[in-house]
C-alpha cells in the first residue's frame, strides 16, 4: 500500500499535469493533433485521478 506521503506527492504531480495539458489545450485551437493529443491527455489523466483516489478509498483496504 502507499503511504500517505507518496499519496499526496502522486496527487500533487497528476494535478500539475493536469494543469499543463488543460494549459496546452486551451492553446491548440490552431494546432488539431495538438488539441487531440490533449485532449487523450486529459482523459488519461482523470483515470489516473480516479486510481488515486481508490488508493485513499478505506471501502478498498477491505
Amino acid at each position: 500500500m502507499v503511504d500517505e506521503a507518496q499519496f499526496k506527492k502522486m496527487a500533487e504531480m497528476i494535478s500539475s499535469m493536469r494543469k499543463t495539458a488543460e494549459g496546452l489545450h486551451g492553446m491548440a485551437d490552431t494546432f488539431p493533433a495538438v488539441k487531440r493529443n490533449t485532449a487523450r491527455m486529459l482523459a488519461s489523466l482523470k483515470m489516473l485521478e480516479i486510481n488515486v483516489c481508490d488508493l485513499n478509498d478505506p471501502r478498498e483496504q477491505g
